[in-house]
C-alpha cells in the first residue's frame, strides 16, 4: 500500500554532499552534520554515519509507536526507553543492514512488554518501511 500525496502530514528534506564521507543537512537548517564511515569500515570515524542516523530515527519512531500502542492497551510505558542497533555488512548484493530493537519498559511484566513490542512493530512507520527488506529483531 502506498501513501497518497494528500495523506502526507510532513516531509523531511535532507541533502548529502560526498556521500558517506561528507556532510548531510536538512533544508530547514536544524540538522547539519559531518558524515564519515566508521573506523571499522576504513573511515576516520570523525563524524556521524548513516547507520547512526538511521538508528536514531528508528528508535525515536518506535518509541512513539510504543506509546500509541500502550495508550490503546492501557499500559504504563512511562520511563521506557527504546534502543535501535543498526549493523551494516556485506551480503550477496554488496551491503545490507540488520536492526535490533530493544526496549526497557519498567512498569510492565515481561509478557506484556513483549506484546507491546510486537504490536508497536506492526504500527511503527520505520518497521513498516523495512518489513521484508531487512532483518529486524525485537528484544
Amino acid at each position: 500500500m502506498s501513501i497518497q500525496q494528500t495523506d502526507v502530514l510532513y516531509t523531511a528534506v535532507a541533502t548529502a554532499e560526498n556521500g558517506r564521507d561528507g556532510r548531510v543537512a536538512t533544508d530547514d537548517g536544524k540538522l547539519d552534520v559531518v558524515v564519515n564511515p566508521p573506523k571499522e569500515m576504513g573511515g576516520s570515524g570523525a563524524g556521524t554515519n548513516p547507520e547512526q542516523l538511521f538508528a536514531a530515527g528508528y528508535s525515536a519512531c518506535f518509541q512513539g509507536a510504543l506509546a500509541v500502542v500502550a495508550r490503546r492497551e492501557k499500559a504504563d510505558v512511562s520511563g521506557s526507553t527504546v534502543t535501535a542497533k543498526v549493523g551494516i555488512g556485506k551480503n550477496d548484493d554488496g551491503f545490507g543492514i540488520v536492526v535490533e530493537i530493544s526496549a526497557a519498559i519498567p512498569n510492565v511484566d515481561a509478557a506484556t512488554a513483549r506484546d507491546l513490542l510486537d504490536k508497536a512493530h506492526q504500527v511503527c512507520p520505520y518497521s513498516k518501511a523495512t518489513r521484508g527488506n531487512i532483518s529486524v529483531t525485537l528484544v
